[in-house]
């Protein structure tokens, strides 16, 4: 087992948990299991020749707590698959109580009815979630907080802040820091890492073209001037408002170093080139999502979820407070 474990753990936490994970980012479910000291479960996925999902449970989980790892890596669809199709399997095995494990919520971003004809496709997964038969969600930063209320069923909503800021205090010292929204919209997400860092807060006015592609950001509300920069934001997909931001500060009003944080790093497109041609020391992002070696980059840094994730299984398991751990 991992050399380090959570304290405490209850004696007979192996007999009645039980932990398993898709293909999406098995390593994050075995860094959780190596934290809980139980092994993970072992499951059969493979493709029958129509292309078809098979999933076969290897293990007795009659009457077990059982938690599916499943991230909403790509390819998105397929693993969501696998996620309804283990749940399915599991509750059909006669497990006490399913929890699906989501670090980053499939279709985060579809939480709101904002053109004709369109779906709600959070909402959507919401649904699905729960006709395969999961008892309760785990996930973590949602884009749009109201996700959470989508579900019948209890959902656990964890909070990265405390993470990053961990990683960044070290690097404030007396350094003359501001942090920084890239928009309004991220001000309330921004504003909660600057009130725990304890540090002013800007916002960047960001503008959008007609087509809503091609992001613009010509100046900052707040006090930047000759100051250090932390940017933070819930989530990097194609890194573009972050470093338009980026871009705005250095050629505007002549900052330091600038760093930015997400919980979630998507880091699709043209991400990777936008953060290696940018004026910023570092991106930091947690591992809700697997990083693959075409991701990596030196300016960009991980740190783990695994043992909040963890932390927060072993109190939803033993029936302890899970806002206990944010205190």
């Amino acid at each position: 087992m991992a050399e380090e474990t959570l304290a405490d753990l209850p004696d007979d936490i192996e007999d009645g948990l039980k932990v398993f994970c898709g293909s999406s980012h098995p390593q994050l479910a075995k860094d959780i299991c190596g934290w809980l000291d139980i092994p993970l479960g072992e499951t059969l996925i493979d493709r029958f020749p129509t292309d078809n999902i098979y999933v076969q449970i290897r293990e007795n989980v009659r009457e077990k707590d059982v938690f599916v790892v499943q991230t909403a890596a790509a390819p998105v669809s397929e693993h969501l698959m696998e996620l309804f199709l283990m749940i399915d399997a599991l509750k059909h095995a006669s497990a006490r109580r399913v929890t699906a494990v989501m670090p980053y919520y499939a279709y985060v971003r579809s939480d709101k009815k904002d053109a004709p004809r369109i779906s709600v496709a959070a909402r959507l997964i919401a649904d699905l979630l729960e006709a395969a038969g999961a008892d309760r969600l785990l996930t973590m930063n949602l884009h749009s907080e109201q996700i959470q209320g989508f579900f019948q069923v209890p959902a656990d909503h964890l909070t990265a802040v405390p993470l990053l800021c961990d990683y960044f205090a070290p690097i404030l010292g007396d350094n003359n820091f501001v942090v920084v929204s890239p928009d309004a919209g991220s001000a309330k997400r921004a504003g909660r890492y600057a009130e725990r860092l304890n540090l002013p807060l800007a916002i960047g006015d960001k503008r959008r073209s007609s087509g809503g592609h091609d992001v613009k950001i010509d100046h900052v509300v707040g006090d930047v001037e000759g100051k250090n920069i932390m940017i933070f934001d819930d989530e990097i997909a194609t890194a573009a408002s972050m470093m338009e931001l980026v871009t705005c500060l250095k050629e505007k009003y002549n900052v330091g170093k600038i760093y930015a944080g997400a919980a979630h790093g998507v880091l699709v497109g043209p991400a990777i080139q936008r953060i290696a041609e940018a004026e910023i020391e570092q991106v930091v992002v947690t591992d809700s999502l697997p990083l693959p070696p075409e991701k990596q980059h030196p300016k960009i840094v991980q740190v783990s979820v695994a043992k909040l994730l963890a932390s927060t299984i072993c109190a939803i398991h033993t029936g302890a407070s899970v806002s206990a751990l944010f205190r």
